[in-house]
């Protein structure tokens, strides 16, 4: 199943005026795109998956497998798309340090080649970005409730961590919140502050970003959720002056304003993912925004779904339907083909499935049959 089309679009970041703005761009190579896809498993069943993306038909198709890794779970790529960055939690919840690797994309094929590893310096690692220049990694640690910081070295090898925090507190919900969790570690793409989602105290903490040395500096009051929401993932707009969170132990994603001088978020929104009559048991996980800035979509896990979302002038959001994810437990998004394209990792379901994205409505119809990857985990467009 392999796809054909002549363009390819990346993001290239522009200060207009002094605002911040998202711009699709044409790939020079003309090529159809390569999309990455983990598969979170042990032993040999532990792979990152290369596959060519045809963004006229939907349809993907492996063309390069790296198996000598062991639980690849997150994973980002350098602005310059030369270097992959792969976590590898060792242990699910257990008491060994995870390890962040990196490798260099050696062909157009996506065969990666292992750089070095670094220790996370904390348990179940599940969170990994990359700051605007490619200078600096940053990753979180999701069961030991710390983040961590490393300079990358001109080969896109890691060096040793330049600066580890440690997360405090607890809140409401005596099963999921009694110590912190940090779920993610994002990079704002003004490339001046990392902003962390922990789910185990409710927060949203956020730090200033050292360019030259990647060492990270805490910011002054962090930003409290709703109590018990367990925020999980956060995206920021293209315009770079709203960041939306979806909240896993809610279902509900939130609107923030971002001072861009100040790093402050300040919350303006909070919208349901769910069916109001829905009564199951099920947590959200990722949520992904069109390069337009006109769409938002956010999974459901346990309702195995996808919510649509239309985005106003001011970031508001609207809700715009409540899709079947076409698998079980989906985990994590991504969107490709300048818009086109909603392709989502059904991780329990073990299977991959791809929409067309309606660029007049926002609303989603499925691509053929969802592809057969085990355990999928995280997708990420090259």
């Amino acid at each position: 199943m392999l796809l054909k089309t002549s363009k390819m679009f990346k993001v290239l970041a522009l200060c207009l005026a002094g605002v911040f703005v998202m711009v699709p761009v044409e790939s020079v190579s003309g090529e159809d795109p390569l999309v990455f896809i983990t598969s979170f498993a042990k032993g040999e069943a532990g792979a990152i998956h290369a596959m060519r993306l045809d963004t006229e038909r939907g349809v993907l198709t492996e063309v390069n497998t790296t198996t000598d890794v062991e639980n690849p779970f997150f994973i980002a790529l350098s602005p310059n798309r030369k270097y992959l960055y792969s976590i590898h939690a060792l242990e699910f919840g257990g008491p060994k340090h995870s390890e962040v690797a990196a490798y260099s994309i050696e062909d157009n094929a996506g065969k990666l080649r292992l750089l070095n590893r670094q220790t996370t310096l904390g348990t179940t690692a599940c969170y990994i970005d990359v700051a605007a220049g490619g200078k600096s990694v940053v990753v979180a640690n999701y069961s030991s409730g710390s983040v961590v910081s490393y300079p990358v070295q001109s080969d896109g090898s890691l060096r040793e961590a330049a600066t580890f925090v440690q997360h405090e507190g607890m809140s409401v919900n005596a099963t999921r919140q009694q110590e912190p969790h940090a779920h993610c570690f994002v990079v704002s793409p003004d490339n001046r502050y990392v902003f962390s989602a922990d789910l185990g105290i409710d927060e949203i903490i956020g730090y200033k970003l050292k360019s030259r040395t990647s060492e990270l500096q805490r910011l002054d009051g962090a930003v409290e959720t709703a109590p018990g929401a367990g925020p999980r993932h956060l995206v920021f707009h293209p315009n770079g002056k709203y960041v939306y969170v979806i909240n896993e132990l809610l279902n509900t994603v939130s609107l923030f304003d971002y001072d861009a001088e100040t790093g402050k978020l300040s919350k303006r929104q909070t919208i349901a993912t769910l069916p109001s009559d829905f009564e199951g048991v099920t947590h959200t996980a990722d949520l992904k925004i069109t390069p337009d800035g006109k769409y938002l979509y956010g999974t459901n896990r346990g309702h195995d779904s996808i919510a649509c979302y239309r985005l106003s002038a001011d970031g508001s959001l609207t809700l715009l339907e409540i899709v079947p994810s076409l698998g079980k437990g989906p985990q994590n998004l991504a969107i490709a083909g300048g818009g086109k394209l909603l392709i989502c990792a059904n991780m329990p379901g073990n299977n991959v499935a791809v929409f067309r994205i309606d660029a007049a409505s926002g609303k989603i119809t499925s691509v053929g049959a969802p592809l057969e990857v085990t355990s999928p985990s995280c997708i990420m467009i090259r």
